[in-house]
């Protein structure tokens, strides 16, 4: 596999196994014979691509993938990507990066194989956008699953639903609304005794007796 010959202009089809740091390729010519297969840094990919051949590069639809494969495309490649589930039926012997490299070079020629198309940076950013909403959205549901469940350990039982905690927050800016008419008339307002009250009262929530006795066993 440690083949390496100057001449690569006969390269037709090459398998190109993606990392983040160290690449592996496998280049064949019309007739199948190997002609180069070696480990290229990450800077020195797009220079050795450059030097070849307009061919038919193979790559594992993966991390990077798209990215490296307009690269390639710019450079006049045909880069097509395709599943990694397709593409293990074609890896021989132990899995390393030389076998894969060379078992996406054999997998890209098979006339029944399906390719993954090449989105564009727009396309990505776009996905991107909407991937992290998703993630900000879950967390969030998270964290008033997890708010309902601490409540619910002190006695404070919470209604589901984002709109529900909205409520909450409502009904802690109408009560300090009320606390302050009742301050201006003189009044001492009543101390807190729900999870709406504000961060800065000394007041504590009022434990539940079930919440009380649960302690005292954990206690004994």
């Amino acid at each position: 596999m440690g083949k390496s010959i100057t001449d690569l202009s006969s390269v037709t089809t090459v398998g190109l196994d993606l990392a983040k740091h160290v690449f592996q390729v496998h280049g064949v010519d019309a007739s199948g014979r190997v002609i180069v297969a070696k480990a290229l840094r990450r800077k020195d990919v797009l220079a050795f691509f450059a030097q070849l051949p307009e061919c038919l590069v193979g790559m594992e639809a993966c991390g990077s993938a798209h990215h490296w494969a307009r690269e390639l495309i710019k450079l006049g490649h045909d880069a097509r990507m395709m599943p990694p589930a397709y593409v293990k039926p074609y890896v021989r012997r132990q899995k390393n990066d030389a076998a894969d490299a060379a078992g996406i070079c054999e997998a890209v020629t098979r006339p029944s194989m399906r390719f993954v198309g090449v989105r564009t940076l727009e396309n990505q950013a776009a996905l991107m956008h909407h991937k992290l909403r998703e993630m900000l959205v879950a967390q969030r549901t998270q964290l008033i699953n997890a708010l309902r469940g601490h409540l619910a350990e002190i006695g404070v039982i919470a209604a589901q639903r984002l709109k529900n905690a909205v409520t909450w927050r409502g009904s802690s800016k109408r009560r300090r609304r009320d606390d302050s008419s009742l301050r201006a008339h003189g009044t001492r307002p009543a101390r807190a005794s729900t999870a709406c009250s504000r961060p800065g009262d000394r007041a504590a929530i009022k434990p539940s007796p079930r919440w009380l006795e649960t302690t005292k066993w954990r206690a004994d």
